[in-house]
């Protein structure tokens, strides 16, 4: 039986064991989209994780939804992530930028051109969003042109080239969680008539194309790709259709020889285990609602070969040591969690550190 602490090779990347650290969004970066002051202080605090998957960062001026999330586009965001990776691999850890593009999860208020959001359709999400104005209203997207598709592939592929420059191991494509990807899955967010909507094959196409290009760019074994089956995220509803979907479109990218493939998993277990057989690589399955008791049962069980861990990351730097000594943890302050500074990010005590700290009695 596999063990969560045997070690494992994943594309150019060898891990001592099957923890990895999930993309999860914090927004505090700076405006221009470079990464914040902390941000080499906190992905480096969590590099005994081994597998570092940051939260997504956009690949253009329209990829950005929210405020103060990262680029990796420019020149200053390369020498800003360039900072991040170096601290993590002087910890020991590999660091994997995730590439996010959120389509039409965005408002005009959040992106450095002030444009209307951009998706496989003109279709609204029908929600509310966080600007520096307060909750707004997402407005209804632009839907991309044929050749806007094709120009946004090729910045999944510039972002991916960029990611490698600054020192990165390589990149996750987000086609989960309601974003650009995952709209083109969905029958309620994609109603084109082109090559990119109405059947199966068409609605997985702009995942294929993206994902084939990033590997031009930068070579199979430093990618990664999410994907999260039944998700309603971003008001996302992928219809009966949607397990065809996800059963045409992993072969597919399997004939890329990706590195691996994240797996944001919800109640399909069926599902699942016909990714597993149809996947031969490297495959990661978060789930968001497990257990601490249960964080191993899909690596021992054979179903996944690496666990992420999400929001106990955030509480422990160190929940590695700590899982192993089956020590208590730092509770999550969810007050935290987006926007502020140093607090809640880079504050919370290793064993090593709370065990130092004076005793209130003394």
């Amino acid at each position: 039986m596999t063990s969560i602490w045997d070690p494992i090779r994943i594309g150019s990347m060898v891990l001592k064991h099957r923890f990895a650290m999930a993309p999860m969004t914090r927004s505090r970066d700076k405006p221009d989209g470079t990464p914040g002051d902390f941000a080499a202080d906190y992905f480096s605090q969590r590099a005994s994780l081994g597998l570092i998957i940051t939260g997504g960062a956009q690949p253009s001026d329209d990829g950005q939804g929210y405020l103060n999330t990262p680029g990796i586009y420019t020149e200053a965001h390369v020498a800003g992530w360039r900072r991040v990776a170096d601290a993590v691999h002087a910890n020991g850890g590999h660091l994997v930028i995730q590439l996010m593009h959120v389509g039409r999860v965005s408002h005009p208020n959040n992106t450095p051109h002030h444009r209307q959001p951009v998706a496989p359709s003109a279709i609204a999400f029908g929600e509310k969003i966080f600007t520096a104005s307060g909750m707004l209203d997402i407005p209804q997207p632009r839907a991309l042109s044929t050749i806007e598709i094709n120009e946004t592939v090729r910045d999944f592929a510039h972002a991916a080239r960029q990611a490698i420059a600054a020192g990165a191991d390589g990149v996750e494509i987000h086609a989960a969680n309601g974003y650009l990807v995952q709209q083109f899955f969905a029958p309620n967010a994609n109603v084109r008539k082109d090559r990119f909507g109405g059947g199966i094959e068409n609605r997985a196409r702009f995942a294929v194309e993206v994902a084939r290009a990033v590997v031009g760019a930068i070579g199979p074994e430093r990618i990664g790709i999410r994907i999260s089956p039944g998700s309603t995220l971003g008001g996302i509803e992928e219809g009966p259709n949607g397990p065809a979907l996800y059963r045409h479109l992993v072969p597919e990218l399997a004939r890329l020889d990706l590195a691996y493939l994240h797996v944001s998993q919800g109640k399909d277990e069926k599902l699942l285990a016909d990714i597993r057989r149809l996947w031969p690589n490297a495959l990661l399955v978060s789930r968001g609602s497990r257990p601490l008791d249960a964080v191993a049962a899909d690596i021992e069980a054979g179903i996944a070969d690496v666990a992420p861990v999400g929001r106990w990351a955030l509480a422990n730097p160190d929940f590695v040591e700590r899982y192993r000594l089956d020590a208590p943890l730092n509770e999550l302050d969810p007050t935290t969690l987006y926007g502020g500074g140093a607090k809640g990010y880079i504050d919370y005590p290793t064993l090593d550190e709370r065990a130092q700290a004076p005793s209130l009695a003394a």
